[in-house]
């Protein structure tokens, strides 16, 4: 007989990864994995089985080949002009944290559970986080 997971029956940790040199893509993989929790033996698809997962250090990424200057992220208004283009090596200095965002939402299913597991999902540009009070354990990679 398959056993399903229950909301209450498996425990949630807090993850610490570090971002630095990483490739982009093999971290977003690895954090989505976590995040949906397809790492334990409890997982189930329409079940939200994953951990937290803090991810330090973003602005420390890399990418291969010459995706810093090809790639480029969109965005539109909605109204006439609204159009914006920006490429991966402005975003990573405007906003470093947005591109591990982007990249892990990707992902992630797009219907209401990807919403919620994308919710436990922090990054952060720097070695601080807010979150020590839980705990967190670093995942070595």
């Amino acid at each position: 007989m398959t056993s399903y997971a229950k909301k209450d029956e498996y425990k949630r940790e807090w993850l610490v990864i570090d971002a630095t040199n990483r490739i982009l893509g093999e971290l977003a993989v690895i954090v989505a994995v976590h995040l949906r929790g397809k790492h334990k033996a409890v997982f189930t698809p329409n079940v939200d089985t994953g951990d937290f997962v803090i991810v330090v250090n973003a602005e420390k990424i890399r990418v291969t080949g010459n995706k810093l200057d090809k790639k480029i992220y969109h965005r539109h208004s909605g109204y006439p002009g609204g159009y914006k283009a920006e490429t991966l090596k402005h975003l990573i200095k405007r906003k470093p944290e947005d591109v591990i965002n982007k990249a892990v939402w990707g992902m992630l299913p797009k219907n209401r559970l990807g919403r919620a597991i994308y919710k436990k999902l922090k990054v952060y540009s720097g070695t601080d986080h807010p979150h020590s009070a839980q705990k967190p354990l670093a995942l070595s990679i």
